[in-house]
C-alpha cells in the first residue's frame, strides 16, 4: 500500500483512537489556533502529532464534508424561550461556551425557535422537526419532554442534552454538572462547622437536577449521622418557612432556588435572626429567578461555560461516529465558593 493509498484511508476517528483522544481534540489539534493551543495539554498535542506523523494522514476538509455529506451547522434547541426572558443570565454562559467551541472547530450555530410554546415550553415534534436542517443538535432547557428525547433516542439523531437526563428508551448523551458530589460535600462542611439539623428548603424532584441535588444532600446526611429534612417552598410566605426551620431547630439551609434563600434572609434579618449566626444558608448553585442580595452566599458555582463548550465537543463526536461510549455522559466537577453564610452554629 503506499503512502497515498494509506494517508486516505486514514480518518480523524483512526487518529482519535490511536492517540487516546477525542475527535475534537485531534480536529482542534489540526487546525492550529493560538487560542485551541492554550486549552490542549502539550503532552497530549504531542501524541497527536505524533500519530499523525506516524499514519501519514492528510486532512482534506471539503472532501470529507462532501463525503460524509455533512455541512458543519449545528443547532440549539431550546425548550424554554431566552431572548429575552427572566432565565436569560442563567442559560447566558451556557451559549458563550457553544458559540466558542463551535467557531473554534468552524462549526456554524442554528438556533431552532420556530416551535411555539405552549405554557411556557417548546415541543421538538410540535409542529414537525426541522431538527434535520442541522448535523445534530444541543438541547437547553431546566426540564426537556421525555417523549423528545425517547424519539430522537429510537431515531439515532444526533444530540446532546445540556444537563443530565434519565434514559429515554435508551441513554441520553449529556454534558451535566455533578451536583450531588458539590452538595454532599457542601453537607460535610456544614457539619464540620458543627450543624447537627440540616433542611433541604425546595423540591429535591422534577427536574433531574432538582433530584440530583436531594441525593447530594439525603447521602451525605446520612453518612454523617445528623439529621436532615426536607422544606418545600409551594409558593408559601417566606415567613412562615422561617418558622418551620425554627420550630424544628434547624441551623442550616440548602437552598434548592437561590431567589428562596433572598426571600427567607429577608424573613431572618427583619426577625432579628443572624445570618449565619442562627441560621446558616447555602445556595446550590446560580439564581434562575431574579433576586437582588448584598449576602455573598456560601456554596457552588455550575461550569455552564465549560458545560456549553464539552456539549459541542460530545456533539461533534457523535456527529462523526467516534464518541467513546463512556464518554457520552459527562458530569463536570462544580467549583465551591466559600461566601459568608455558612458559619458555626451559636453556642457550637
Amino acid at each position: 500500500m503506499t503512502e497515498v493509498e494509506r494517508a486516505r484511508r486514514i480518518t480523524q476517528r483512526d487518529i482519535a483512537r490511536l492517540a487516546g483522544v477525542s475527535q475534537t481534540t485531534v480536529s482542534l489539534v489540526l487546525n492550529n489556533r493560538a487560542d485551541d493551543t492554550a486549552r490542549i495539554p502539550v503532552q497530549t498535542r504531542d501524541r497527536v502529532l505524533r500519530v499523525i506523523r506516524e499514519t501519514g494522514y492528510v486532512a482534506d476538509p471539503i472532501a470529507r464534508r462532501l463525503a460524509e455529506r455533512r455541512n458543519r451547522i449545528l443547532g440549539v434547541f431550546t425548550y424554554e424561550p431566552m431572548f429575552p426572558s427572566s432565565t436569560a443570565d442563567f442559560y447566558h454562559p451556557f451559549l458563550v461556551g457553544i458559540e466558542e467551541c463551535a467557531e473554534r472547530l468552524g462549526c456554524d450555530l442554528l438556533l431552532f425557535t420556530s416551535a411555539p410554546a405552549v405554557g411556557g415550553r417548546r415541543r421538538i415534534y410540535q409542529d414537525g422537526n426541522r431538527l434535520r436542517l442541522a448535523d445534530g443538535c444541543i438541547l437547553l432547557g431546566r426540564q426537556l419532554d421525555r417523549g423528545d428525547l425517547s424519539r430522537l433516542v429510537s431515531e439515532g439523531q444526533p444530540f446532546v442534552s445540556v444537563g443530565r437526563r434519565d434514559d429515554a428508551g435508551g441513554p441520553v448523551p449529556y454534558v451535566a454538572a455533578d451536583y450531588a458530589a458539590a452538595v454532599g460535600e457542601l453537607v460535610r462542611r456544614a457539619v464540620a462547622a458543627g450543624h447537627q439539623r440540616l433542611a433541604y428548603l425546595g423540591e429535591g424532584a422534577g427536574p433531574e437536577s432538582y433530584v440530583d441535588r436531594m441525593t447530594g444532600f439525603t447521602e451525605a446526611v446520612a453518612a454523617a449521622g445528623v439529621a436532615g429534612q426536607r422544606q418545600p417552598v409551594g409558593g408559601r410566605p417566606a415567613a412562615e418557612v422561617l418558622d418551620a426551620l425554627l420550630a424544628a431547630g434547624v441551623t442550616a439551609v440548602f437552598l434548592e432556588e437561590y431567589a428562596d434563600g433572598v426571600a427567607l434572609a429577608d424573613a431572618a434579618r427583619l426577625r432579628g435572626v443572624p445570618v449565619p449566626g442562627a441560621l446558616s444558608l447555602v445556595a446550590m448553585g446560580h439564581p434562575t429567578r431574579s433576586a437582588d442580595t448584598d449576602l455573598a452566599f456560601t456554596g457552588f458555582r455550575i461550569p455552564r461555560q465549560e458545560m456549553g463548550w464539552r456539549a459541542v465537543e460530545l456533539l461533534t463526536d457523535l456527529v462523526e461516529g467516534g464518541a467513546d461510549p463512556g464518554a457520552r455522559q459527562q458530569l463536570l466537577p462544580c467549583e465551591l465558593v466559600d461566601g459568608a453564610t455558612l458559619a458555626p452554629p451559636a453556642g457550637a
